[in-house]
């Protein structure tokens, strides 16, 4: 049923109501839109009937169905247009309640640790980048209204004989008319000798990094490409007699393994991690898991340990461990683990984060790549999402994470044996880890750490594209914000502290060049320097200072060219490839603002928050991950009642005391969303078409993400 054409009136109605029948109420819709040739044509019925259809008439029924065809074409587009403006009233709903929330991104110091990071950090050092990207937008503004009035005066740039005139001006006091065609002048004279080539030699620097950071990507995908043509993988040693898993311990190749996942209040996916590891298909006898909690809330520690107790009722080898004293966050975590005394008995440690989820042969297609190869210290599988198409937000890090896998960690993993661990869906060998120095608290990026100690010692990596490990992406732009910030502050640490030992190290001059060019300088601080300065500053600027100017293939054609090779390993996500082109150039603010932490050594690199997570399953896991009844065995201790009666009291007194979960409002997209706006008004005034559309919509991007309407929408 069509919407009416009234959709903003109530359930009133006004006038004649007119009755539609159609002489052919038979016809379908799809006759009626194609009509025919014959449908025009004259038509005999058979010859008993004795009765020829006129033409005329023929043809006047035809356009009378032809009319309201079109009549119930144009009815359905009004009714898609009042759906559209519906939409529209309602982003402005959404609007409005964000701003009459008042919640901003400085109000998110929710967490004990971000809190004493904050407490830290100099708060004019904290203010500074967006007190920077301020002073553009006003700086826009007031150039916007000289532009504008120039315009009207007929001061145009691109005019005949325009710097002649100026000269003029310049060289004869009285030939100025009035206080405006002076400051005007002057500015023009200004933005010519001084602000024009500065202005275009950052642009020139900016965009020789971007051609040199285009190029890397394009060789990698080169890359991805003959590994996909030579059909090129890793493949593990394993005799015929290592299939049998009942016979591990005569003939198959089943050495010991620990299994660890780090966890910190996650109620959400305790559950479905645990039952993941304890239904890994591996000799019992061979491996065992400790869940390693640093949940400082007590009731997510009684719920864990009770699921803890649960398994072990079921024969699993599973022990919990907790912290009394919590420092280094995951590395700390993991290194207080190493040292209990039973890991010397075992010859491999697997990682899991508390969201993912590995399969039953999960071990069984790693553990043999370590089979008759001394030099390999890291098997790293890759990731896949059960929520990647929970909302637009998750639809967008598939893509970049699937490029991430396919192309960069594949890659490198066969033409160099190193990438930079992922922290977790990876075997490492303990003796790689004690020869690397073991885990280390200095930085956020204790897996990139680790890996980079790692290839500095002499051990190989082998990445796996085609063994997979499901787990969650985040849904709302706040904890996607907070982990890109830990993930771009954390690898500007850590070339501080590698960089003299990267230099000291015994290996050859090529895997130098790579550890120091490639993996940090190009891949961690070029590209968001660039995306940003280039993208969110230069470009805007260059419409005011038009002596400087950006060509239409560094605005255009280059970045459409290199999100199409990123989209390439999502093939089902290439309608979304024009949001994932603004959507990356508007997280280059939270990534240069990382970046910078972390070079600088500022207050928020050291920050560490937990990434929210919903607890999603996949279809494939329901099934052993449906929740067994627990067994009420001999020596099972029933936990006091009163005890966690105050637990959970407390717990809700603390909850009660929290601030309640909602959407917030991002100053520095919002500052840069009016400054690319008034950018791309300004272009107008000099018609230049690609910019306008770029800077348009990619202002528009930036508006939306400061409103917080992008991915997940918390009442």
């Amino acid at each position: 049923m069509a919407p009416s054409f009234d959709w903003w009136a109530k359930q009133s109605h006004r006038g004649t109501p007119v009755v539609v029948k159609m002489e052919n109420p038979n016809w379908s819709m799809v006759e009626l839109e194609g009509p025919s040739e014959e449908d025009f044509l004259i038509t005999a019925e058979s010859p008993g009937s004795g009765r020829v259809r006129d033409k005329g008439h023929r043809a006047g029924k035809n356009a009378k169905q032809l009319t309201w065809v079109l009549l119930l074409k144009a009815h359905r587009a009004a009714g898609c247009l009042t759906s559209i403006a519906t939409a529209m009233f309602s982003l402005a709903a959404a609007i409005r309640r964000r701003v009459s929330s008042g919640q901003t991104d400085s109000e998110d110091a929710d967490d004990d640790h971000a809190a004493g990071c904050r407490e830290k950090e100099n708060p004019t050092v904290k203010t500074r980048f967006y007190f920077c990207i301020k002073m553009f937008l006003w700086l826009s503004v007031l150039l916007l209204g000289f532009e504008v009035v120039a315009f009207y005066k007929g001061w145009h740039l691109g005019a005949p004989h325009f710097e002649f005139q100026l000269q003029s001006l310049w060289a004869t006091p009285l030939g100025v008319k009035g206080m405006f065609d002076w400051i005007y002048s002057r500015w023009v004279w200004v933005r010519v000798e001084y602000l024009g080539p500065l202005l275009q030699f950052l642009a020139n620097a900016c965009t020789v990094l971007f051609l040199i950071q285009s190029l890397d990507r394009l060789i990698l995908c080169l890359g991805c490409l003959w590994i996909r043509l030579k059909k090129i993988k890793p493949v593990a040693k394993q005799d015929e007699s290592d299939k049998d898993l009942e016979s591990g311990e005569n003939n198959g190749y089943f050495p010991m393994v620990l299994v660890q996942i780090p966890m910190c209040n996650e109620k959400e996916v305790y559950q479905q991690s645990i039952a993941a590891v304890c239904n890994l298909d591996w000799p019992k006898s061979k491996f065992l898991i400790q869940i390693l909690d640093d949940s400082d809330d007590p009731t997510t520690q009684l719920l864990i340990k009770e699921e803890v107790h649960k398994w072990q009722q079921e024969g699993a080898h599973i022990v919990y461990r907790h912290r009394v004293i919590r420092d280094g966050y995951k590395a700390g975590n993991l290194k207080s683990a190493m040292k209990c005394s039973y890991v010397k008995d075992y010859e491999f440690v697997a990682i899991f984060d508390a969201d993912f989820q590995p399969n039953p042969d999960f071990l069984q297609r790693t553990v043999p790549h370590f089979k008759d190869n001394e030099e390999v210290g890291l098997v790293q599988a890759r990731w896949s999402f059960v929520n990647k198409d929970e909302n637009l937000l998750t639809r967008l890090q598939n893509i970049n994470l699937a490029f991430h896998f396919e192309v960069e960690q594949q890659v490198n993993g066969l033409f160099i044996n190193f990438f930079g661990f992922n922290g977790t869906a990876g075997v490492w060998r303990i003796k790689a880890l004690e020869d690397a120095g073991g885990w280390l608290e200095r930085t956020t990026v204790e897996d990139m750490d680790i890996a980079v100690r790692a290839h500095l010692k002499g051990w190989k990596f082998v990445f796996l594209n085609d063994v997979e490990c499901q787990c969650e992406l985040p849904e709302s732009y706040e904890a996607y914000r907070k982990q890109q910030h830990r993930w771009h502050s954390g690898p500007m640490q850590l070339f501080r502290l590698c960089l003299p030992d990267i230099m000291r190290a015994e290996i050859n001059f090529g895997k130098k060049f790579n550890l120091i060019f490639l993996f940090f300088l190009l891949r961690k601080l070029i590209l968001p320097f660039y995306s940003f300065t280039l993208f969110c500053i230069i470009l805007p600027m260059t419409m005011f200072i038009p002596e400087a100017e950006l060509p239409s293939w560094v605005v255009c054609y280059i970045p459409a060219t290199m999100s199409f090779l990123n989209i390439l390993p999502a093939p089902k996500s290439f309608p979304f490839i024009v949001p994932y082109l603004l959507f990356e150039n508007t997280m280059s603010v939270t990534k240069f603002n990382a970046m910078i932490s972390g070079l600088f050594q500022l207050g928020s690199a050291y920050e560490w928050v937990v990434t929210k997570k919903s607890g999603r399953s996949s279809e494939g896991d329901l099934v052993s991950l449906v929740e067994k009844e627990p067994k009420h065995q001999r020596g099972f201790s029933v936990p006091n009642l009163k005890e966690m009666e105050e637990e959970i009291l407390q717990q809700e007194q603390k909850a009660s005391r929290k601030k309640k979960q909602h959407n917030r409002i991002y100053r520095k997209e919002l500052a840069l969303a009016f400054l690319l706006l008034t950018a791309s008004a300004r272009s107008l005034l000099s018609a230049q078409g690609i910019h306008f559309y770029f800077l348009l919509f990619q202002g528009i991007s930036f508006l939306l993400v400061g409103f917080d309407l992008i991915g997940e929408q918390v009442e």
